[in-house]
């Protein structure tokens, strides 16, 4: 049976485990997108790129897609001269996302990252300038119809609770904290950049009110790691748990930036996710449409095998 949007996403995922998508920037730039320009303002100026991307997702078998608007807040918008579009881009987002789905049932998962910079006193924004940004957005997001609210690629747990205020006040249906992990150079572990590791992320989210805990992006986080984030968040929450591990490791390749782990790679990590608890499963940075293909069909064969 397909999930239902009717349901709220944190209950749907306990049902079955769902599949996500896959990166957007990669795609973008694929699509024409250059270096360092806003992929956010094309959900107006080029609405069909986007659709076109989100679904060939669809159409591999995604159950969520999140919105282009991971640069969406007025703090990052500002710096490529959008900030009075904040309302319209992220509006246009959710649209898009929608019409991905080409009229079944799916997640619409609003797409809020980081606002770019350091808080007081290491940086010069203020909790009060970040926390209007994220409502500003999420309140966006929300009233034009998404069906969940993830914070993602986090370090802090103070830029963290931020945006999950943000959510909780714009009415949020699900609310999910995602943090970027970097694998320590000895290996042993992982942590975020600012020193948290997945059991103290795990147990803030749920003390503030996150619906869900997950992880993306992040230096080394592969499959097996992307596990292993699992395995700790488990120990500590009783929360569903999404991942989103990068394509394998960034490589530079006639200056450009590829990654290095191909669809049937990538799916021998799906079966010890699901094993571990994964609720929901997708990719981030240097996945495609094949690769969200690869993992719908080992979901597929994993439950027909129960």
């Amino acid at each position: 049976m397909p999930p239902t949007a009717k349901k709220p996403l944190h209950d749907a995922v306990r049902e079955r485990p769902l599949l996500g998508d896959g990166a957007m920037g990669t795609q973008l730039m694929l699509a024409g997108l250059e270096q360092g320009n806003c992929g956010e303002a094309w959900n107006l100026s080029h609405p069909e790129r986007v659709l076109a991307i989100q679904r060939r997702y669809a159409e591999a078998g995604s159950d969520c897609l999140l919105t282009n608007t991971f640069g969406g807040s007025r703090i990052m918008l500002n710096r490529h001269s959008h900030a009075d579009h904040v309302a319209e881009i992220n509006r246009a987002g959710v649209e898009i996302a929608r019409r991905a789905f080409n009229g079944r049932d799916g997640f619409v998962i609003g797409d809020i990252g980081p606002f770019g910079g350091l808080l007081e006193p290491y940086g010069d924004f203020t909790e009060a300038q970040v926390r209007d940004a994220f409502r500003e957005q999420a309140t966006a997001l929300v009233d034009a119809g998404a069906d969940a609210i993830i914070i993602e690629t986090q370090t802090s747990l103070e830029e963290l609770l931020l945006g999950i205020h943000a959510a909780r006040e714009a009415g949020a249906a699900t609310i999910i904290g995602s943090m970027a992990y970097d694998v320590t150079l000895d290996g042993s572990t992982f942590r975020t950049m600012m020193g948290i590791d997945p059991e103290r992320a795990a147990v803030f989210m749920e003390e503030h009110g996150a619906h869900m805990v997950a992880l993306n992006c992040g230096t080394g986080m592969d499959m097996q790691r992307a596990r292993h984030a699992v395995e700790r968040y488990k120990k500590v929450t009783g929360l569903p748990v999404m991942v989103q591990p990068n394509a394998g490791q960034p490589k530079l390749i006639n200056m450009k930036v590829v990654y290095d782990e191909t669809p049937e790679q990538m799916v021998a990590g799906v079966v010890p996710l699901l094993q571990s608890g994964a609720n929901l499963i997708g990719a981030c940075c240097g996945s495609t449409p094949e690769h969200i293909r690869a993992v719908r069909q080992a979901i597929d064969q994993y439950l027909e095998s129960l």
